[in-house]
This record gives C-alpha cells, structure tokens and sequence, in this order.
C-alpha cells in the first residue's frame, strides 16, 4: 500500500544549510522509489491553525519509506533541515483504490453498536 511521509514545518528558514539539504534530497529518494508530492507551498488554513508549511512525499510501501529516512545518505544531510527547521514528520497508509468512507462509517456503527 502507499505509503506517505508527512512533514509539517513549522519554521521554515532559508539559509546555506538549509540549500544544500534540498540540493541533496533527491538523490537520497530516487533509491527508494521516493518522489515529492507537496514541497513547502504557502498554505491556506481553512479550519484551525497551521504555522509553517508542509512536504509530502510517496513512497510505494512502508518498507521503501524506512529504507529512505534511515539510509546513511539521507542521515548525512538530515542535520541540516533538523538544526535549522522544526518539524514533525509521520509516516501514514493511503487508502486502496475504491476507498469509500461509508464502510469505515459502517465499521464505527458496528462497534458502537456492539459496545
């Protein structure tokens, strides 16, 4: 299944580090079938807060994604985004082809209904 790398930045800064990061990046995600889906867009916040930007990237399992965020290349240039930007980075399942939120809703009424 899909796999998604989510990355709320929270204070994004650009500087020489932070360039040499995303100089850097892709090479370390080519390997694992990575590929940007969302880079760092001003955002517009329709409900809540949301201070920062955010990065998405797919990957096509979970495994490629755990390869790419531990592999030696990309811990080399991770401290320059960690030194400079705060983040949270979660890793998230896609839904499968078809997906329809109606059958998850069926799914809470049972368990509701069965406790």
């Amino acid at each position: 299944m899909t796999v998604y790398a989510l990355a709320h930045l929270r204070t994004p800064t650009a500087n020489a580090e932070v360039v040499r990061y995303l100089e850097r990046i892709q090479e370390t995600l080519t390997p694992y079938g990575g590929r940007f889906l969302v880079h760092g867009p001003k955002v517009e916040v329709v409900e809540g807060e949301w201070p920062g930007t955010v990065v998405i990237l797919e990957f096509a399992k979970r495994d490629d994604a755990h390869a790419w965020y531990e592999s030696p290349e990309y811990q080399e240039i991770l401290p320059l985004r960690t030194n400079n930007i705060e983040a949270d980075v979660i890793l998230v399942d896609g839904v499968p082809p078809g997906y329809d939120a109606r059958l998850t809703a069926d799914r809470m009424r049972a368990s509701l209904e069965a406790s």
